[in-house]
């Protein structure tokens, strides 16, 4: 029903006779010769005529494919209680800019945003404001509709924003196209679902040393894509693998590492945190590049912009690419992580308070959902950004008797910090 974890099975469904994507490919290889997994990935995913996020955007049961939220209310409820948790534990600042990369339909903003509402005696004195970084104009529309029922407006006067609203719940939001367009302020980010579907370099180690995945034109088939080695290092190469790499195939993924740069820096300068919820894995996998069409897995090099194209992410170079200026946490199973935070509590209370037997059945399969580690429990991972100061007292190793402990991380608190 999600995007499955990488090694589950699925059928490659037939290409639909959709072929400007790829009459556009063949033409541009023809041209210059094969081109990075990552320009194809952003042709695919992004091209401003014919990209799939930008003309089709498949989210939910009718799309391509399902996210949490779309799953269960809980999954966006007990997001929306780790941010005001935070929020809490870091002083209670009187701003509070919640930034969502990605954010899909909207229906992820518009869970946390209930439970906003639910505590707004605790928010009272803070000032709240919706950010959203959205590339894709057909899905800013939906999550326009979703949130403030559709009633918004160009943003002329302020550059960096192309749309503006206010929520059904009276919160002041924002689109961009941008991270950097966002103003900066204690900002709180959330990314989910969103790193999987960046750009990817793919790496083989050969005989002669590493060289580069690429995508070329089938000499035999003209209308066929396929994957070719480069014949020699690319600057990729050179810059992405590490010395002490020991796999044998690797994806990096740069445009990742370039936004958890901005997003660390933002928080160390500007105070608040990142939640980033995602599948992946911690430096160990190898091969993770895979298409969905229909909830089926899909050839990635097939039908190009009719497909989603996803990639594990590598939570371990997040982590290096954070270079210190923030603690992190995680990554932690998305069961774990959902436990942390109460999850069987919320589940107990909503089945108290459904009557009938319907709404219990469906309340009892998005958990199941959500937590079996057969299908998103252990596929899905959590990982935080946060201040040092969240984690260490500033004066701690000078005077380890002077402050009171402070509040572990929500969510995270079975974990030891790396």
């Amino acid at each position: 029903a999600a995007r499955l974890c990488s090694g589950a099975g699925g059928e490659a469904e037939a290409a639909d006779g959709d072929g400007a994507m790829l009459r556009h490919l063949a033409r541009k290889l023809r041209a210059s010769g094969p081109v990075t997994v990552a320009e194809y990935m952003r042709e695919a995913l992004t091209n401003p005529g014919q990209g799939y996020y930008t003309r089709r955007g498949g989210v939910g049961e009718s799309g391509d494919f399902i996210t949490s939220p779309e799953i269960s209310q809980v999954f966006g409820e007990l997001i929306g209680v780790w941010y005001i948790s935070e929020w809490m534990a870091m002083g209670k600042p009187n701003t509070f800019q919640l930034v969502e990369l990605g954010p899909g339909r909207g229906t992820l903003t518009d869970d946390i945003l209930r439970v906003f509402k639910q505590l707004a005696s605790v928010l009272s004195k803070c000032d709240v404001s919706v950010h959203l970084v959205e590339v894709s104009p057909k899905l800013s529309e939906i999550q326009a509709v979703m949130l403030t029922g559709g009633k918004v407006q160009p943003n002329p006067e302020d550059k960096s924003a192309y749309m503006k609203g206010v929520t059904k719940t009276g919160i002041p939001i924002f689109w961009y196209r941008d991270i950097q367009d966002v103003p900066p302020g204690y900002s709180f980010y959330l990314a989910h679902e969103f790193f999987d579907a960046l750009p990817i370099h793919k790496f083989q180690r050969t005989e002669k040393g590493w060289r580069e995945v690429l995508v070329d034109i089938d000499p035999e088939v003209p209308d066929q894509l396929r994957f070719v080695l480069s014949p020699s290092r690319t600057p990729a190469t050179q810059n992405f693998i590490q010395p002490e790499e020991t796999r044998d195939h690797v994806e990096v993924c740069p445009e990742a590492g370039v936004i958890v740069q901005r997003l660390a820096s933002r928080i160390e300068k500007d105070g608040g945190a990142a939640l980033v919820a995602d599948y992946g894995h911690d430096g160990t996998k190898t091969d993770t590049f895979r298409g969905f069409r229909n909830h089926k897995l899909h050839d990635v090099l097939s039908a190009p912009g009719t497909a989603d194209l996803t990639a594990d992410v590598d939570f371990s170079y997040l982590r290096k690419m954070a270079q210190g200026r923030t603690a992190t946490l995680g990554p932690i199973k998305q069961r774990e992580f959902l436990k942390n935070m109460g999850i069987d509590l919320r589940l107990q209370v909503l089945m108290q308070n459904s009557g009938d037997t319907a709404t219990r059945e469906q309340l009892l399969h998005s958990y199941d959902m959500l937590m079996n580690p057969k299908k998103m429990g252990d596929c899905f991972n959590f990982f935080a950004l946060l201040p040092h100061h969240r984690l260490v007292h500033p004066d701690k190793k000078d005077r380890p008797e002077s402050k009171s402990p402070l509040p572990p991380v929500a969510g995270f608190n079975e974990l030891i910090l790396k």
